[in-house]
């Protein structure tokens, strides 16, 4: 199915389920193409990560910078949190509270199993980068922290923020042991249960509690009842707890298999699966990077991209656009349909490199190595494309970009080919606002 299709969804059709994800390292555009889609659907949801991810979503010349809070808050839709997000209370409540004070109703659910990221997982989080020989790059939001208690079952959640006699059991429980661990690590153990995060905590639970709800039978509600629903990915395929550069990773699983998984939802239920591309690639942190351009290119891509964290606000490492990732990625997801983002920030380039395959000790490579420490010493295999010159950013038609530049997009489209699709790459596009957007096919009549 099309992008045309997910995109225009017509307002008689029947209930849809579509997931969107990262198909690099992140940041590639997500929030803009969601909120593109977010008008045509009743429930937005976000299944994985926490506040060490961000979406900018440009609406009128306003930018707005969602870490929790679905990007479809600007259409007023039902916004949901899973219990596979880790959640800073903190940073959901100023989110809810910026976007209500620009007149924007936000109607959201959460998970009553989410996880809570409590003030000592970010003391965790920052003295353990601290101590760390080689940096992974972390964004010291205590997200990894929150994901070893949710596995280890030692975990806060959303439900024990709004009853004071539940957090005060749990923290009983599991405070001595996380003191103990802050202590060893010659950090302030006081953290664990200083009285005011606790007060804090349990007000915003108060304030909360009328939120919290069952994500996964919402869901599946609204599929029986014909409303569509879209599921946000964060961060991208390669920082995949599993699947991605081990261990220049997020903790949690960012490919779109794991939204099923996370939200309760069974895999025959999913329509549609979109990934957001980057025209070049771009990473924040640590890690392998085979096409990184570490000159005076990879900065004016930097610049003119506007290449900086919406969490952290880092500046990301840009590259050439990596084909050999892109093909993995394709796989790792499943991919329906590709979106392209950013094809405007490659004018002027000329010519423009794609990476169509690695040299790893003499052999050829069409395809990614399993072990990080291989693909840290793979050198890209470059195929040139002539540039153009001419300002895309107003274009609203394919047709009427440069012949270059659609070639550009069509040789991209050769190389991540999805089945049984001509026009995989079927939105594209040409600045951040949301009329910078050209859609390859309008639905057919």
């Amino acid at each position: 199915m099309c992008i045309k299709i997910v995109i225009y969804v017509a307002a008689n059709l029947s209930s849809m389920f579509t997931i969107l994800t990262g198909a690099q390292f992140g940041d590639e555009g997500k929030g803009k193409v969601i909120d593109l889609l977010a008008e045509n659907y009743d429930v937005v949801v976000r299944f994985q990560g926490g506040d060490n991810a961000g979406h900018t979503v440009v609406v009128g010349g306003k930018k707005y910078k969602l870490h929790l809070v679905p990007s479809g808050a600007i259409f007023g839709r039902r916004l949901l949190i899973g219990p596979g997000v880790v959640l800073n209370p903190r940073v959901l409540w100023s989110e809810i509270q910026s976007l209500e004070s620009e007149g924007i109703k936000v109607d959201i659910g959460i998970d009553a199993k989410t996880t809570i990221i409590m003030p000592y997982h970010i003391e965790l989080d920052g003295l353990r980068e601290k101590a760390r020989t080689e940096k992974i790059g972390t964004t010291n939001r205590g997200i990894g922290f929150a994901y070893v208690d949710k596995i280890a079952r030692e975990e806060v959640q959303m439900g024990d923020l709004t009853d004071q006699a539940l957090l005060e059991a749990k923290l009983k429980e599991i405070g001595p042991a996380k003191e103990k661990a802050i202590a060893d690590m010659g950090g302030d153990p006081t953290v664990v249960r200083y009285a005011p995060y606790i007060d804090e905590y349990l007000e915003i639970g108060k304030r909360l509690k009328d939120k919290v709800t069952d994500v996964s039978r919402e869901i599946n509600m609204a599929l029986i009842e014909d409303k569509c629903v879209l599921a946000e990915g964060a961060q991208g395929a390669f920082l995949d707890v599993i699947h991605g550069t081990q261990k220049f990773v997020t903790s949690s699983f960012t490919t779109a298999g794991s939204a099923c998984a996370n939200l309760g939802v069974g895999p025959v239920m999913v329509d549609n699966v979109v990934g957001v591309i980057k025209a070049y690639i771009t990473r924040v942190g640590e890690g392998p990077m085979p096409t990184e351009l570490k000159d005076a290119l990879g900065v004016m891509m930097r610049e003119k991209g506007a290449e900086y964290g919406t969490t952290t606000g880092r500046a990301r490492r840009c590259g050439w656009f990596d084909a050999v990732l892109g093909l993995k990625s394709v796989h790792l997801n499943g991919y329906t349909e590709l979106a392209l983002t950013k094809l405007d920030v490659l004018t002027g380039i000329n010519p423009i490199k794609i990476c169509v395959g690695y040299t790893l000790d003499g052999e050829e490579l069409g395809y990614p190595p399993e072990s990080t420490i291989d693909l840290a010493r793979c050198k890209p295999i470059y195929e040139d494309m002539p540039g153009w010159t001419e300002d895309i950013t107003e274009v609203k038609e394919y047709d009427d970009l440069p012949a270059n530049a659609r070639a550009y997009v069509e040789r991209l489209e050769d190389l991540l080919y999805i089945e049984p699709l001509d026009n995989c790459i079927s939105a594209v596009s040409v600045g951040p606002g949301r009329e910078q957007t050209i859609f390859r096919d309008e639905p057919e009549e």
